[in-house]
């Protein structure tokens, strides 16, 4: 298994550009807990997890426009949001993802 914040180290010293997104809070069921990384390149690819399935998709679609634009995101999925149903967070909990660009 390989440690997200050494490939992010790794990605940024060969000149990528990168974001890293991070568990910062979970509330019921949450597939994986606070403090999980997910670090991610321009060009889409990826190493790590902060959810996964669907929810995953939507962090690194979040995190190549965090990348472009610079500005941090907080972004938040649950079982009373809407958009829970359409990432398939349906297990009953909810998380927040902050996601921020290393360069």
């Amino acid at each position: 298994m390989h440690n997200e914040l050494t490939v992010a180290e790794k990605w940024h010293d060969e000149g990528r550009k990168i974001a890293l997104a991070t568990v910062v809070e979970t509330w019921g069921s949450a597939p994986r807990p606070v403090g999980s990384h997910l670090v991610i390149d321009a060009d889409g690819n990826f190493e790590g997890s902060v959810s996964g399935g669907c929810v995953e998709g939507a962090v690194i679609a979040e995190a190549i426009d965090v990348i472009e634009s610079g500005k941090p995101q907080v972004l938040e999925f649950g079982v009373a949001d809407e958009k829970a149903w359409e990432v398939g967070l349906s297990c009953g909990g909810r998380i927040r993802v902050l996601v921020v660009s290393l360069g």
